[in-house]
């Protein structure tokens, strides 16, 4: 846990810790608001997305983690749930933080503990994936020492008026 004094002389105590069960709202929510923010994923397919569902899976994933090697982590601000980072052996599945959060320190927080954890279980390398077009995820991962190997997949996230809608995603890694 870190303690860091803000701009308004107030002290802000800002740390990461292993999800329990309870944190699913918290944790879908900021998944939800983060989606909104990716231009190539769009409000259209957003509002598709059946919160009750990730809520759902995320308590599972919380609670019952289908194996070893497989965590959730979130990132505090206070007493609140900013962020959130999913790890699986030798992958981060995800790592989002609220909007209204962001450049705070909280996703390099989740980025290092999420690190931390994959070697604690023994993995030599990480992946991740990144959304084409996503900028602001593609710049904060290079700068973390993550860079694109050449992987790429194509996603379908919905419809549109001609069929099936996709998204590309480029695998990211590093070795540790």
């Amino acid at each position: 846990m870190a303690l860091f004094t803000s701009s308004d002389g107030a002290a802000a105590d800002v740390s990461v810790r292993p999800a329990v069960p309870g944190d699913e709202d918290a944790v879908t929510r900021v998944q939800v608001a983060a989606w909104r923010t990716v231009q190539a994923l769009g409000d259209a397919v957003v509002d598709l997305v059946d919160t009750a569902a990730v809520r759902s899976r995320w308590a599972e994933a919380v609670s019952a983690p289908p194996g070893p090697g497989f965590a959730v982590l979130v990132a505090l601000d206070g007493p609140d749930i900013v962020g959130f980072a999913a790890v699986a052996p030798g992958q981060i599945l995800a790592l989002e933080v609220d909007p209204g959060h962001r450049r705070g320190g909280h996703g390099s927080r989740l980025l290092s503990a999420a690190v931390d954890r994959l070697r604690s279980d023994g993995a030599q390398e990480v992946v991740t994936w990144v959304l084409q077009g996503d900028g602001g995820r593609e710049r904060f991962l290079g700068e973390a020492g993550l860079g694109p190997d050449g992987t790429e997949r194509a996603l379908a996230v919905g419809m549109d008026d001609d069929g099936v809608r996709s998204v590309v995603e480029r695998r990211w890694s590093a070795l540790l």
